[in-house]
């Protein structure tokens, strides 16, 4: 069984797994790949999950530990790690 605040774990995982930048589609992704038993399990965050998940990466921005990053095609849809935090 998960809760709302194992996702902060799950989100870094999930772009640590994806070396380092991930799509919310990749960290949605590989979260269910990996946690989807957990996930079935986990109550009204099962409904929430990917609500929760975006939720999680705009805090994890506010606070400095991911940044935007631009793709090959210059688009802000790459999420990474902040300079100096991994």
């Amino acid at each position: 069984m998960l809760i709302r605040q194992d996702l902060s774990d799950l989100v870094i995982e999930a772009i640590k797994a994806n070396n380092g930048q991930a799509t919310n589609v990749l960290i949605a992704q590989y979260i269910w790949a990996k946690f989807e038993t957990e996930l079935r399990h986990s109550g009204d965050l099962f409904y929430t999950w990917q609500y929760d998940v975006r939720w999680v990466i705009a805090k994890l921005r506010k606070s400095g530990i991911l940044k935007n990053m631009k793709n090959e095609n210059g688009h802000t849809s790459l999420i990474g790690f902040c300079d100096g935090v991994l």
